[in-house]
């Protein structure tokens, strides 16, 4: 049985490891993910670089559980839909509230592409297994509000769909894909043999066209 004072300074510990992903996702959402290096977090939390790898095992780490506080409030955004609307419904305004969460928090489509980049496999190596299983928790409340949606709408007949939570991981990656066009702001375009363009793409432009294959991709009818 741990002492007192071991209990204090295990609180203490949990309570600055707390401190420094909050401060890391206040400064992601103030500078993007790009521009908060580890030396920032720490300066802003008031302690060493050092200090930040004797909390946390590798830069990973801390991303990810920084990743986990998004999809704690994604996962609650989610949770607020009506479970009285039809199926049709509530997935358009699942793709709205997930859409509208990605424009308010940019950084958040940054540190999702960012984790995404390589298989689990090589991810899960670089962090402890306790963080490892807040990330899965994380993404199977978001997607698991997802998949009752598409389940329910299977069920009843107005989506064509044989896998509900395959097409909930296909929807959520494609959602972030789509949704990092606003990110970028323009688009690409030749306006002569050999010659690149941009183009301006407005972010609720974007938006819309994601809500819209999002239906598409489950063969959505009768939505009102």
């Amino acid at each position: 049985m741990a002492s007192p004072a071991q209990d204090l300074r295990l609180t203490a510990r949990r309570a600055r490891e707390r401190e420094i992903v909050e401060t890391t996702k206040a400064l992601f959402d103030a500078q993007g993910m790009q521009d908060a290096p580890i030396t920032n977090i720490a300066r802003a939390v008031g302690i060493n670089k050092a200090l930040i790898y004797r909390h946390f095992s590798s830069k990973e780490e801390l991303f990810v559980l920084t990743e986990t506080l998004y999809l704690d409030d994604l996962s609650e955004r989610l949770s607020g839909i009506d479970p009285e609307l039809a199926p049709v419904d509530q997935l358009r305004e699942a793709s709205e509230r997930f859409t509208g969460f990605c424009l308010e928090y940019p950084a958040f489509l940054d540190c999702s592409l960012s984790l995404m980049r390589r298989p689990a496999r090589e991810l899960q190596a670089r962090v402890s297994e306790a963080v490892w299983f807040r990330l899965g928790q994380g993404m199977a409340r978001c997607l698991g509000l997802i998949s009752q949606i598409l389940e329910r709408g299977a069920r009843e007949g107005v989506f064509a769909l044989e896998d509900p939570d395959f097409t909930a991981n296909h929807l959520y990656t494609q959602v972030l894909g789509t949704m990092h066009l606003a990110r970028i702001g323009v688009g690409v375009r030749q306006v002569a043999p050999g010659v690149p363009g941009v183009f301006r793409l407005s972010a609720e432009k974007v938006r819309q066209a994601c809500i819209q294959d999002a239906m598409a991709l489950v063969g959505a009818r009768g939505a009102s």
